[in-house]
């Protein structure tokens, strides 16, 4: 779906067709408002149109000027449509993609599973929520939902870009599945949940193309500021016609509303929107989705990550490797009450134990409708698994938790079973107790792996000044030698959604943002209470819901790009509003000069007081002016690829990035503008124009 493709492209002559219509469609007063700076551009345009026209209609001898009228009032509504024209090319870009996962949305047949276990061959939009469907090999999975049977290879491309098959299952962390992919191999049935016009695809379409985009606290606050800057620079230009009046220098509405957009901060408030969308968009170029911009910017301000270890630092699916017997158990029983506790496991290391069990004693899995066995689900409180069968009481879980279970029936925990539990975590395993009528058998033995490249990300966080804590409901040791193998700071043992909850308002606490990834229905509440909360797009639907971000690439390192993106947003606002600032003070020395040059040529010529002020050696009142307006338009069509691509991140302090920011754009807005209009005062009058 959000592969860089040739679509992505800045100049895309589609993207800009179709910017260009926007542009316009964009000079509604109700669209116009929203941003107020180019608001008053756009009624200070329609003044000098008005004016215009009436100059046509009823011209004054002496004082209507035509040509001169004619180029302000066409630079003035080229200035808002360039300003549109940026927002029209951030936003284009994300149409441009939507365009792409709408080929994807086809009008497919769904299996609905009736409750006499009968199919009904029904369209994918009469689906709703809750009904169970059956997806076989080659068939595209009708809508959103979670796998509650079987296991299946399926093809995610459409969505992710991605071309390699995933595996979902049911049970676990990978049983998400989404409308519109195509299942590969096997049957699966599945439980949707959504409705139509909510699915994945629906919410990925209203994203990518701007549509559910609300501005940031910090964009907020900058238009409130841009917004007290115009009403300050339209009070002092409406003031100033009096004096001029005094003077005996009266000025044309054309003289001021041309002073009155070079004063205000047309810049950045041309271009505020237009990096907004592209910070999002450039999440998107990266393939992740971020469910609002507040999610991006405070990204860029991230002081803690807290990753989960399964599936997230580490590949996920743990395998049982080996079974550790207490004295006086056979190995082979405590390999049979484990198979027997993991029959109704679907979950990966639970098929393993069934598996193991199975390669090792020849163990089958066994039918057991004759039996009276009820089994009992795993939970993220109590942490453990098992089945009553037959009058035997099998449990197998993590140490502690089957420690707390024994402890209810006053059983004592074998010192050698803690032996056992320590060695097999100092490996970096996992060990699972099993216990049988409320005696401990032995342990299971699991072992995961970390992903490769975590040390050096993990290494990049910090130097970007973000400390990474790694969660996971392993016991401690096994939780330390994971930690110290992927090169995290710190680690959270045994934990319970509670703690993870808890841990992270103790950090907003102390005035920290923080991040969180994960993917599973027990990392929803962390997810949600978290500043930046990214779920991978493999993980369950109620962690997706519960997260700000999706990341459909289902990468826990993303969260490095995440976070560049969200510092460059916040370093392109800032470069760009201090170019804009700085801007406006070269302009003044164009207009202010200009507008009363007529009344010092009658009272002393050239050496009146404020032609010292005419530095830049303009030609003309005239053109000084018409320079100033024509130089303040095409400064927002310059600056659209660097608000489209953002200003590079660079890893440094604050005050290392003021004094950057003050040279570059500072010095560099102050400068530009002086060049700029010179150059545009000496072309306009060797063509003729003024």
């Amino acid at each position: 779906m959000i592969k860089k493709t040739k679509n992505m492209a800045v100049w895309n002559w589609m993207i800009v067709k179709r910017a260009i219509g926007d542009s316009f469609i964009k000079l509604n007063p109700r669209a116009m408002m929203k941003n107020p700076v180019m608001f008053v551009v756009e009624v200070g345009s329609v003044l000098t149109t008005l004016q215009m026209i009436y100059g046509i209609v009823r011209p004054v001898p002496g004082v209507t000027n035509l040509k001169f009228e004619l180029q302000i009032t066409l630079w003035l509504w080229f200035t808002v449509l360039f300003a549109n024209f940026a927002e029209a090319m951030a936003e284009g870009r994300g149409k441009a993609q939507a365009d792409n996962l709408r080929k994807t949305r086809t009008e497919t047949t769904a299996n609905k599973l009736l409750s006499d276990g009968k199919i009904q061959v029904i369209t994918a939009p009469q689906l709703r929520k809750e009904d169970v469907v059956v997806v076989s090999a080659g068939e595209f999975i009708p809508g959103d939902g979670d796998v509650i049977k079987g296991v299946a290879s399926v093809d995610e491309s459409a969505i992710t870009g991605e071309s390699a098959p995933v595996i979902r299952e049911a049970g676990g962390d990978r049983s998400a599945v989404t409308g519109g992919t195509r299942v590969l191999s096997d049957q699966i049935q599945v439980r949707i949940s959504s409705n139509p016009g909510e699915t994945f695809l629906d919410r990925m379409i209203a994203l990518v193309e701007g549509a559910s985009r609300q501005k940031t606290p910090n964009e907020i606050a900058l238009n409130i500021l841009l917004a007290g800057l115009t009403i300050i620079f339209l009070l002092a230009v409406v003031t100033l016609q009096p004096f001029a009046i005094y003077s005996g220098a009266p000025q044309t509405i054309f003289v001021l509303v041309s002073l009155l957009v070079c004063l205000i901060p047309t810049t950045i408030g041309g271009l505020l929107s237009a990096i907004g969308i592209a910070g999002m968009d450039r999440l998107i170029q990266h393939n992740v989705l971020a469910m609002s911009g507040r999610a991006v910017e405070a990204a860029g301000d991230v002081n803690t990550l807290l990753l989960d270890k399964t599936g997230t630092i580490t590949l996920g699916n743990r395998q049982a490797t080996a079974f550790f017997p207490l004295p006086g158990v056979a190995e082979s029983e405590l390999a049979e009450a484990a198979q027997l506790s993991s029959l109704a496991d679907e979950t990966p290391e639970g098929r393993s134990i069934v598996v193991l069990a199975k390669e090792k004693y020849g163990l089958r899995g066994r039918e057991l409708a004759s039996h009276e066995a009820t089994f009992v689900p795993f939970t993220a409180q109590t942490r453990m698994s098992g089945v009553d069968l037959d009058g035997r009481e099998i449990r197998k879980g993590a140490a502690d938790a089957i420690e707390k279970y024994l402890a209810q029936f006053s059983a004592r925990t074998p010192p050698d079973l803690t032996a056992i539990v320590e060695r097999i975590s100092r490996e970096g395993g996992t060990p699972l107790v099993v216990a049988e009528d409320r005696v401990a058998l032995g342990v299971i033995q699991l072992k995961d792996i970390v992903k490769g490249g975590m040390v050096e990300r993990f290494n990049q966080l910090r130097q970007m000044g973000i400390k990474t804590i790694m969660i996971t409901g392993d016991n401690p040791l096994t939780a330390a030698t994971i930690a110290r193998e992927a090169g995290v700071d710190d680690f959270l043992a045994q934990a319970t959604p509670e703690e993870k909850m808890r841990l992270i308002k103790g950090e907003q606490a102390g005035g920290k943002l923080v991040a969180m990834t994960g993917d599973g229905t027990n990392d929803a509440p962390a997810l949600a209470q978290a500043d930046v909360g990214v779920a991978m797009n493999t993980g369950t639907q109620a962690a997706k819901e519960a997260g700000n971000m999706v990341d459909l690439d289902s990468n826990p390192t993303k969260l490095i790009e995440i976070v560049e993106i969200g510092k460059q947003l916040l370093m392109t606002r800032g470069a760009l509003t201090t170019f804009s600032i700085a801007n406006d003070v070269a302009k003044y020395f164009a207009i202010i000069p200009a507008m009363f040059a007529m009344l010092y040529a009658v009272n002393g010529g050239a050496n009146g007081p404020l032609s010292a002020l005419n530095i830049m050696g303009l030609r003309t009142p005239q053109s000084a002016i018409l320079s100033a307006v024509i130089f303040n338009a095409l400064i927002i069509i310059t600056l659209i690829p660097l608000a489209l691509k953002g200003v590079k991140y660079r890893p440094m302090s604050a005050a290392s990035l003021l004094r950057r920011n003050l040279f570059i754009y500072g010095f560099g807005g102050l400068v530009a503008p002086f060049i700029g209009i010179k150059i545009i005062d000496v072309i306009i009058h060797a063509i003729g124009l003024a």
